[in-house]
C-alpha cells in the first residue's frame, strides 16, 4: 500500500514539474508579418491597426511591407515567375535566419482557430521567439519561399485579396491568443 502511494505522489510530482517547466519555457512570441504591396484602403489600415492594438499585450508584431511588382493584363506564366522572383527576393531580405516561417498558400494546411492557436502555443512552449508570416502578392508566392517555409498556411481554398489577408491574420493571431488564454471571444 505505501508502495502504490509513493508511485502515486511520484506520478504527480513529475506531472506538476513538468508543466511547471513547459510553463516557464514559454515565451512572448515576435511576429514579423511580410506582406507584398502597399495597403492602401483605410478601412482595412483601420482594422489592422485595431487587432495589433488588441495583440499588443500578447505578443509583438511588426507589420513589413515590400514593393510590389506591377503585372500588366495578359503577362504570360513565364513573365509571372519573373515577378513572384523578384518580389521573393525583396522578402528574402527581411527573413532572419532563426526564424520559423510560415508562408501564407492557398495549397497550404488548413487549421480551425483552435488547431492555429494551438500550434502558436507549440511555438512559443518549444522556445521559439521569432515567427514571420509571408504574404504574397496578387499572383501569390515564388516557389523558393514556399520551400523555405516551415509551414505552409491556408485560410480557404478560395481566394482572398492580399491586402485583406493582412486583416484576416491579424484578426486569427488575435483570436488565437485569447483561446490560449482561456479568455472569451466569440466563436
Amino acid at each position: 500500500m505505501i508502495l502504490i502511494a509513493l508511485f502515486f505522489y511520484t506520478e504527480i510530482y513529475f506531472a506538476i514539474t513538468l508543466v511547471s517547466m513547459r510553463q516557464r519555457r514559454k515565451i512572448i512570441l515576435k511576429f514579423q508579418i511580410i506582406t507584398v504591396g502597399k495597403l492602401k484602403e483605410k478601412y482595412l489600415k483601420d482594422g489592422i491597426a485595431e487587432y495589433l492594438k488588441r495583440l499588443q499585450r500578447y505578443a509583438v508584431v511588426e507589420i513589413v511591407e515590400v514593393p510590389d511588382e506591377q503585372t500588366p493584363d495578359g503577362t504570360s506564366a513565364a513573365e509571372e515567375q519573373q515577378i513572384k522572383g523578384k518580389e521573393a527576393q525583396r522578402i528574402q531580405k527581411y527573413i532572419k535566419e532563426d526564424t520559423y516561417l510560415i508562408a501564407l498558400a492557398i495549397e497550404g494546411k488548413m487549421f480551425t482557430s483552435e488547431q492555429l492557436a494551438q500550434q502558436i502555443d507549440k511555438l512559443a512552449l518549444d522556445g521559439k521567439s521569432h515567427v514571420t508570416m509571408v504574404i504574397g502578392g496578387s499572383l501569390g508566392l515564388d516557389e523558393s519561399i514556399l520551400k523555405q517555409a516551415d509551414l505552409l498556411l491556408s485560410f480557404s481554398k478560395m481566394t482572398f485579396p492580399h491586402q485583406l489577408m493582412r486583416l484576416i491574420l491579424v484578426e486569427q493571431l488575435y483570436r488565437s491568443y485569447r483561446i490560449i488564454k482561456g479568455e472569451p471571444y466569440h466563436k
